[in-house]
């Protein structure tokens, strides 16, 4: 029996991936390029984590929803479960419990890669992310906190983004109100899903039935309002009675005084009613937002639990960049554009093809990007070639150019030709030539 393939692009791969053609693969690039950069600026060294890892290793450092959204699969080699991880900080945690116990701390860590997690089909959300970030392992200090805000406030103003804000929680300001009302798991739970929707009706509804006191009920409904300006912690510092929640203000304070040293003051929000990864974080979280994105490209904060799971008690901290959030937001600024373009295509016109070959290998030791249009075929298909490939200059060699020494560059946008000197390219003048 011969099974027939559906003709449908949609149908060549499985729904939630893509194929990055070279314009958009090039502006992935472009933007990675750019966070690490930053990364190695502030002393991080990259690791790199495989795309494989046993499951039950890697789910000591996932929390439920990462755990059900990771792929899973028999091992035919070991008859073990296999997992695709659906995020890397797990991986660097086990990294650092079980390969890093000699080095001295602290260790600043950076990846970047690309994981996969399961998402609702009809969600329409990608299952392949892009992930850059990194994890500082060995220090529990607010300077620590504060120097992930600042690296990615730099990223962020390194690619150019304006009005950006990066919006500080504490988790340990919500564990130490609803330690002190004590309710039982059920009732707790309908309360996190409200506060987490900033429900601030379905929070005083299910309080009513409370046994609490009115001190604790006007604590927790205030959560879900409890977001705005840095003056949201004077707000919150008169409202709370519990010492856990006073230390989790005051951790905050801190942060954000050592932020403003790094000059960085007008980008800060607050919402102390932000509880997201309540099971994974242990005191700091932020996420940085973008205008015209639905979603925070970068987001991170203070796990000091994770890496004693893997066998090293050690108290950390990290973010991560979503480098395709980033992409949606940045893919159509002239600088980002301009990552992907390539410098020359050397169009010959003569049989000998030793001056062409000569010319692009000198160049190429320049720095500069060359392209041979080896096809045969006239000069305004090859014009139009470079246009559609984003090429910003033809260099046509041909007999009739000019000198004998001379080759004609060609602007692709304009059509503006000027001649130069062989000889000149070939001694070290390329990119001055190239204008």
């Amino acid at each position: 029996m011969i099974f027939k393939a559906e003709n449908s692009k949609e149908n060549s791969i499985p729904k939630g991936v893509t194929d990055f053609l070279p314009e958009q693969a090039d502006k992935i690039g472009y933007i990675e390029g750019k966070i690490c950069r930053v990364f190695e600026l502030w002393g991080f060294r990259r690791i790199i984590t495989p795309m494989l890892e046993y499951e039950d290793s890697l789910s000591l450092g996932m929390d439920d929803e990462l755990r059900r959204r990771a792929f899973r699969f028999e091992d035919r080699q070991s008859a073990r479960l296999l997992a695709i991880p659906p995020d890397i900080t797990p991986q660097v945690a086990r990294v650092e419990g079980m390969r890093m116990s000699g080095f001295p701390l602290p260790h600043r860590l950076f990846y970047t890669g690309r994981v996969l997690r399961h998402v609702e089909s009809q969600s329409g959300r990608s299952r392949e992310l892009f992930q850059a970030g990194v994890e500082l392992i060995g220090l529990d200090s607010p300077e620590a906190d504060a120097e992930m805000i600042a690296m990615a406030v730099e990223v962020l103003q390194k690619l150019g983004i304006e009005g950006f804000k990066v919006d500080l929680g504490q988790v340990d300001f919500f564990k130490g109100i609803m330690a002190s009302a004590g309710l039982e798991a059920g009732t707790s739970r309908l309360l996190q899903e409200a506060i987490a929707r900033k429900d601030s009706s379905a929070v005083r509804l299910i309080l009513e039935g409370a046994a609490l006191s009115d001190q604790l009920k006007e604590e927790i409904a205030a959560l879900p309002r409890l977001f705005g300006g840095t003056e949201i912690l004077d707000l919150a510092g008169r409202m709370v009675r519990n010492d856990r929640s006073q230390r989790a203000l005051e951790n905050l304070s801190e942060v954000i005084d050592i932020l403003a040293i790094h000059g960085i003051s007008e980008q800060l929000t607050v919402d102390l009613g932000e509880i997201r990864g309540l099971a994974y974080h242990t005191g700091l979280t932020f996420e940085g937002f973008v205008p015209g994105i639905g979603e925070p490209v970068c987001g991170g904060g203070r796990y000091d639990g994770l890496m004693a799971r893997y066998g090293a008690a050690k108290p950390a901290t990290g973010f991560a960049f979503n480098v395709l959030s980033l992409l949606q937001g940045l893919e159509s600024r002239p600088e980002v554009e301009a990552s992907k373009r390539m410098d020359l295509l050397i169009f010959n016109q003569q049989e000998d093809r030793r001056d062409a070959l000569a010319i692009a290998t000198g160049l190429r030791r320049q720095g500069i990007s060359v392209a041979r249009d080896i096809i045969r075929r006239d000069l305004e298909d090859s014009l139009e070639y470079a246009r559609r490939m984003n090429i910003l200059q033809v260099m046509i060699i041909a007999p009739d150019c000019g000198a004998r020494d001379e080759v004609c560059l060609l602007k692709v946008a304009d059509g503006t030709r000027r001649y130069v000197s062989k000889e000149e390219i070939l001694a070290g003048n390329g990119r001055d030539l190239l204008g």
